[in-house]
């Protein structure tokens, strides 16, 4: 896949995770069909992702993002957060506070500098590094 020229907003999941550099949406790792993101659809996503708590919290308080919450950073969030942080090297709160403060697109399109090869403009997948269209490994 190819990195879109602009990041949808909708890409951008409840927990602060960018939607668009998800292996299981750009299709670095062997799966049937690509997700469409966390606030899309559930055809396509795998069962932990459809069964996610912290979305449904999220819509059960009548928010989209987990930073619209009076209570984030939550216990849920805190527990991702340091799964992303250990595994990934990527701190969904911070993601979160910055899309909050700067705003989704503007947080989105840094993602996107971020996130592009530069090699060949493919999607760099956050959960394994690797370029969805030559699949060079990313560098830092």
């Amino acid at each position: 896949m190819k990195m879109p020229d602009k990041i949808e907003d909708i890409m951008f999941a409840p927990c602060g995770m960018n939607c668009t550099v998800c292996y299981k949406h750009i299709g670095t790792r062997k799966h049937t069909k690509p997700c469409v993101g966390c606030l899309k659809d559930d055809l396509s996503k795998p069962e932990h992702c459809r069964k996610c708590n912290i979305k449904s919290c999220a819509q059960s308080k009548g928010f989209i993002h987990c930073f619209e919450c009076g209570d984030f950073p939550c216990k849920l969030i805190k527990n991702l957060e340091k799964s992303y942080i250990k595994r990934y090297g990527t701190g969904l709160i911070k993601n979160s506070q910055t899309a909050k403060e700067k705003g989704i697109s503007a947080f989105l399109e840094y993602e996107r500098q971020k996130w592009t090869c530069t090699d060949c403009g493919g999607a760099f997948s956050l959960h394994d590094g690797v370029c969805s269209e030559c699949g060079g490994a990313k560098n830092g």
